[in-house]
Order: structure tokens, then sequence, then C-alpha cells
């Protein structure tokens, strides 16, 4: 199972994580905005939907914040299978021409290298990931400011196949209730 849970959370944290490809100046402030949109805290479930462990749910919660001075982003927070918590974290940024990133430790240890990405529409960020022989598509997509959907696709035969798919919703800092104290 925790097996499992590791596999589920390198593609997804890979997946909330990383960025575009060169663009032009007015792309840059699209992009900033983008991320500030997915900054704050996401909870959210997710399952696997191909693969061997295809059915496979599990619960995921993430804290983002927008680089300091610079364009990108970090991510902390993990996800769970039944009894199963798999810590994970992301962090990329602009450098040069493409944003270049990882999740965990990438792809020389046990994570995935966020090789390169592109913002689409202010909304919508489409990222390239790769481990050894494995490349895959990560797709974020924030329909509103309180959603954002998560698929990570998978190379198999020249065809994008997707693997996971994740629903998080925005939570924020304030407490939902209290006892009230005699």
């Amino acid at each position: 199972m925790k097996r499992v849970l590791s596999s589920v959370c390198l593609s997804l944290a890979a997946a909330v994580a990383a960025l575009p490809l060169s663009q032009p100046a007015a792309a840059g402030e699209r992009d900033n905005a983008f991320f500030r949109n997915v900054a704050g805290n996401w909870v959210g479930p997710g399952e696997i939907v191909a693969g061997k462990y295809k059915g496979t749910k599990f619960v995921c919660n993430f804290s983002g914040a927008p680089k300091s001075g610079k364009t990108g982003m970090s991510l902390e927070g993990d996800c769970r299978v039944g009894v199963f918590t798999q810590k994970m974290s992301a962090s990329f940024e602009h450098n040069g021409r493409d944003y270049k990133g990882k999740f965990m430790d990438g792809a020389a240890g046990k994570g995935l290298d966020i090789i390169s990405g592109n913002v689409v529409d202010g909304k919508k960020v489409i990222l390239a990931l790769n481990r050894a022989q494995l490349d895959g598509v990560m797709q974020a997509r924030i329909p509103d400011s309180d959603t954002m959907n998560v698929t990570v696709s998978v190379k198999v035969d020249k065809k994008l196949v997707p693997v996971i798919g994740v629903n998080l919703k925005r939570i924020d800092n304030t407490a939902i209730g209290a006892i009230a104290s005699d």
C-alpha cells in the first residue's frame, strides 16, 4: 500500500508543481497571476484511473506559495491512502528560457523532474514531467478561485493516457467551529 501511495504522490505532487517555456514579457505577468491563484491551502480527493492500481482513492492536502521576487512556486503537503501518509514537496522557478524544478528529490532520487511547461490563458498550466524512460504531462486547471482540477497523464506508445485525477478545493485558515467556555 505504501508503494501505491508513493507512486501516486510522485505523480501528483509533481503535477501541482511547475511551469512555462520562454514567453514574451506580458506572459510573465500572466504566469505570476496564475501562481497567485494557486497560492494558499488546498484539499481534496483523487483517484488512480488507469494501470495496475486503477480505482485506488486518496486524499491530498497542499499549501502553495509563489517564489518571493522570482517567477515560480513552492508546494508542501501530503497525500493519504488509508492509514498511510506520504509527505510531499515541489519547487520550480523560471530559469533562462524554461521553468525547471523537481518534486521531492527529483529524478536523480525517487522523485520527478519538471522539465518545461506553459501557462494557458491564466487558468491552466501544462507541465512536462520526466523520470528515466517515463515521460508525462500534468495539467492543472483553475475553473474558479476555489477549485483546482489536476490530471496526470503518461506517454504510452506515443499517446498520452490519463492515470491520475485530483479535485482540490481551496480552504482557508479560519476556524470552522469553536467550543464556548463557561
